[in-house]
């Protein structure tokens, strides 16, 4: 069963086939891709083809991608979820996307703290790394103060509408958390 997290202000959900539209808008809106590394998306059908990925990646043990929503209202402000996770090495690499209007609230920290917290708690995670843009200074916060430390420097290594940018690399180890 997808696991459900909640925090003081938030609903950590699994994405469904109905969050298709406000998936597809998220994830088309130029502020939200800027330090993506992604393609906007374009049509439902393709949302949908994504959504079956998340539901077919949590079950082989690769990926978890939450949807997440305010208490007591039924839309997505984002998503957050695990990339690259590994049972046997005991990792997996964080991302996050929040619609433009839920920015500089506070979601995006209360989101990852719970994250990485189901992370190390329940998927017994010993290492959490995230992939930022070497530009993206909101997400470079924020990684900074839940605890993240910067490994170094990834030289061209994600492309956005054919540019190449350096990335950071941070990781978060069990040790460390906060949680």
């Amino acid at each position: 069963m997808f696991p459900k997290l909640e925090t003081h202000r938030l609903l950590l959900r699994e994405i469904v086939e109905d969050d298709a539209g406000e998936i597809l808008s998220c994830f088309s809106h130029p502020s939200v891709l800027r330090y993506y590394g992604q393609k906007p998306l374009e049509t439902i059908d393709q949302v949908k083809q994504i959504i079956k990925n998340f539901s077919r990646g949590y079950e082989e043990k690769q990926l978890i991608k939450w949807g997440i929503q305010l208490k007591g209202k039924e839309k997505l402000i984002g998503t957050i979820g695990f990339q690259e996770w590994s049972s046997q090495h005991k990792k997996a690499n964080v991302s996050y996307a929040l619609f433009p209007d839920y920015w500089n609230k506070g979601y995006a920290i209360e989101a990852v703290h719970e994250a990485i917290s189901y992370g190390f708690n329940e998927l017994h995670l010993k290492r959490i790394g995230a992939v930022v843009f070497t530009q993206n200074s909101g997400s470079i916060t924020l990684l900074s103060k839940v605890g993240f430390k910067k490994e170094g420097t990834l030289r061209e290594y994600m492309y956005q509408n054919d540019i190449p940018f350096d990335t950071y690399i941070y990781s978060l180890l069990r040790g460390e958390a906060k949680i």
